[in-house]
């Protein structure tokens, strides 16, 4: 994981991140997440994990603010900052990181956080550098 000290905009995105899983709705699994999502128009977009009783039902809370942005057209991201209380960091899960693929750049960064600290940042090519995506799709045989 690559150490270094996060700038301004991250450190306020991380106070986020932090407000946010503290609004999770989980009750099943205890595990709540945090998200804060940065675009390029300089908007902050907020996420928590929200489970459902069914399981299948839930949402992380990466996707909950990605799909906050998609939904109000700020579909240029820069940076995502993860929040969890554990003694590691956690990452994205891989459903979420193929959320990412469809709309985050190979460069867009995660930053992977605790409730007091930022652990570190990723390039999020880094960690999916084989996404399915659009360009599968296009390069499919039709018929």
């Amino acid at each position: 994981m690559t150490s270094q000290k996060p700038p301004e905009k991250i450190r306020h995105a991380h106070e986020k991140a932090v407000e946010a899983r503290s609004r999770a709705h989980a009750p099943y699994s205890k595990f709540k997440v945090g998200a804060a999502l940065l675009t390029g128009s300089g908007r902050v977009f907020q996420g928590c994990n929200i489970e459902n009783a069914s399981y299948g039902g839930a949402v992380c809370a990466e996707r909950v603010a990605i799909l906050k942005s998609v939904s109000e057209g700020d579909l240029t991201f820069t940076d995502i900052v993860v929040v969890t209380d554990t003694p590691d960091p956690a990452f994205p899960c891989a459903f979420c990181l193929q959320v990412m693929a469809e709309f985050f750049e190979p460069e867009t960064k995660i930053w992977i956080a605790d409730l007091e600290r930022i652990h570190g940042v990723h390039e999020f090519q880094k960690l999916l550098p084989h996404p399915f995506g659009p360009r599968q799709l296009g390069d499919a045989k039709k018929g």
